[in-house]
């Protein structure tokens, strides 16, 4: 018997950090959704983690039957060969919004980025914070408690000092450390791979 995850009404990237949940404590899972972008974003997900997907479209929803019985997807093939990086994994936050146009858009973007990335794999190891990227490590940031989950969990978020300067901010920080460029500079040059948001 299958374990039944109802994702209906749920915004990204809600139905697919549930049904992961599920499916590291059960080899089946069925996952409930009411749209076609959260059919292919749960679909992507289970099959990268070598599951099989048999996709059932009824009037009350869309019934995505997952199980781990099977070969893995290709891609999981391909990523568990892969060498991991020399360096850390770090991502450089340069603006308090995630990509360029509606700035309330970006900023539902940046929200559920952070709130998705202690679930994710890999996990970064730094954060690094400039621009208007250090508005997010303040007092009254939308995403402060996901990043104190993030710096509880081990990572290290490293906030521009001269960024915070210019802003005004220097006495809000309410997470990570006060960094300087010649850190920042080191960090990125350094890193295995490094992920602009």
């Amino acid at each position: 018997m299958s374990k039944v995850i109802d994702a209906r009404g749920l915004a990204c990237p809600q139905p697919v950090l549930l049904t992961k949940k599920a499916l590291a404590e059960e080899n089946r899972v069925t996952t409930i959704v009411d749209g076609e972008t959260a059919q292919q974003n749960v679909t992507r997900m289970a099959e990268k983690q070598g599951c099989l997907v048999r996709v059932e479209e009824r009037e009350d929803g869309i019934y995505l039957n997952i199980s781990r019985e099977g070969e893995p997807a290709p891609e999981a093939a391909v990523m568990l060969d892969a060498p991991p990086p020399a360096g850390p994994l770090v991502v450089s936050v340069a603006s308090e919004f995630m990509g360029r146009g509606d700035d309330v858009l970006g900023n539902i973007l940046i929200r559920a980025f952070f709130h998705t990335l202690g679930e994710v794999e890999p996990v970064p190891d730094v954060l690094v914070f400039y621009n208007s990227g250090v508005r997010l490590a303040v007092e009254g940031s939308p995403v402060l408690e996901d990043l104190r989950a993030l710096a509880q969990a081990g990572m290290r978020l490293l906030i521009c000092g001269t960024c915070l300067g210019h802003y005004e901010l220097k006495d809000k920080v309410a997470v990570g450390e006060v960094s300087n460029m010649y850190s920042i500079a080191e960090t990125l040059l350094g890193a295995g791979k490094v992920v602009s948001v």
